[in-house]
């Protein structure tokens, strides 16, 4: 645990209470700050991740092709799968890096923003024991609850955050999935891109509002950068129809 503090913990605290001390006392700007430093780091990350999504879409003709023909001998088919992947310069987990990173993140900070929020004698001695001895930290204690109509450490009432979570995670995903060809691929994908969102905003209506905001600038900030390198991608792509079936012409009689 004490571990798990210095590394993330501490840091992700003192820095929002400094950066809340240089913004007038307002935690819920130091938040947003705190989102677009970590995204424009993780912009490298996140343009591999894109690139590795792209790449496995467009070898699931081959991957399909290669399980019907190794359907029934599983080494086989994990040895050219590997192949494929090399071949192609792509890692199954060059999608997954940025996730990965992201959960200390969001862990660490919901902790930070419990902390911070200090409302008693006792929850302020337990902070002091986190707090780094700057003079822009101190002046960050107490942080304020409050930004707009929000209270940071509870959850919002109104559940704008959790449409707007929801929303603009869809957004993103929308614009970094190409349309799948194979039926069931399609189905898989359409449902991977409607539940990750609903389950990010039923979140939303658990966790402080501090957090929530959190996700929803870091979507926000993912459209923004995808938008830039991009356009809107595969946003505005129409679904893929199945191919016809050219039918026979009629008998003459």
């Amino acid at each position: 645990m004490n571990l798990w503090n210095t590394i993330v913990l501490e840091p992700l605290l003192n820095v929002l209470l400094a950066m809340a001390g240089m913004l007038f006392h307002n935690f819920g700007l130091a938040i947003i700050v705190l989102t677009v430093v970590i995204r424009l780091a993780m912009t490298p990350l996140t343009n591999r991740q894109t690139r590795s999504s792209r790449a496995m879409s467009e070898l699931q003709p081959k991957i399909q092709e290669l399980q019907r023909k190794y359907k029934r001998d599983q080494r086989k088919l994990q040895e050219e799968m590997s192949k494929l992947y090399k071949e192609a310069g792509i890692s199954p987990l060059g999608c997954l890096w940025p996730m990965l990173i992201q959960f200390p993140i969001w862990i660490g900070l919901y902790q930070a923003i419990m902390q911070a929020m200090a409302a008693n004698p006792e929850d302020l001695l337990n902070l002091s024991q986190h707090l780094y001895p700057w003079g822009l930290v101190q002046q960050g204690v107490p942080a304020r609850q409050s930004f707009l109509w929000l209270n940071l450490a509870q959850p919002d009432s109104y559940m704008v955050l959790a449409v707007l979570t929801g929303g603009t995670m869809w957004v993103q995903q929308k614009m970094v999935t190409p349309p799948a060809t194979d039926p069931k691929q399609r189905q898989m994908t359409q449902m991977t891109t409607m539940m990750m969102p609903l389950m990010f905003g039923l979140f939303t209506l658990q966790f402080p509002s501090g957090l929530a905001l959190y996700w929803v600038v870091s979507n926000i900030i993912g459209i923004i950068i995808q938008y830039i390198s991009g356009g809107w991608g595969y946003l505005r792509t129409p679904a893929v129809q199945p191919a016809l079936v050219p039918q026979k012409p009629a008998e003459k009689k």
